[in-house]
């Protein structure tokens, strides 16, 4: 059985001061940004037998995925150092609704 987790709004800011693994070696300040995939490709030796196998009579060769279960993605953080620039990767857990650098909540203040 799986375990249900609260689904819920994630406010990151675009600054956070962390440890550097790059020439630092110590925590400096990080600009943080969210990762995006690169564009794949046309070269790259799965798409060329990919291609390669498509090609002439026969129609579909590989199945396609349709059985999609999830509702979200896992959010990636993109996190460069400002002295070193050295970039690294922080994976956080599953939501929803993802917002960096939002406005921050206060407890207890006037909705308007």
């Amino acid at each position: 059985m799986g375990r249900r987790q609260s689904v819920k709004m994630v406010n990151i800011p675009k600054g956070r001061n962390t440890y550097c693994k790059g020439k630092c070696k110590k925590h400096t300040p990080h600009k943080v940004s969210q990762y995006k995939k690169g564009k794949e490709s046309s070269s790259a030796q799965g798409r060329r037998r990919y291609d390669m196998k498509q090609s002439g009579f026969g129609g579909q060769t590989k199945p396609i995925f349709h059985k999609k279960a999830k509702t979200t993605k896992k959010i990636v953080l993109k996190l460069e150092c400002s002295k070193c620039k050295a970039k690294r990767l922080m994976p956080l857990k599953r939501c929803k609704h993802f917002e960096l650098g939002g406005d921050k909540k206060v407890k207890g203040g006037a909705v308007y």
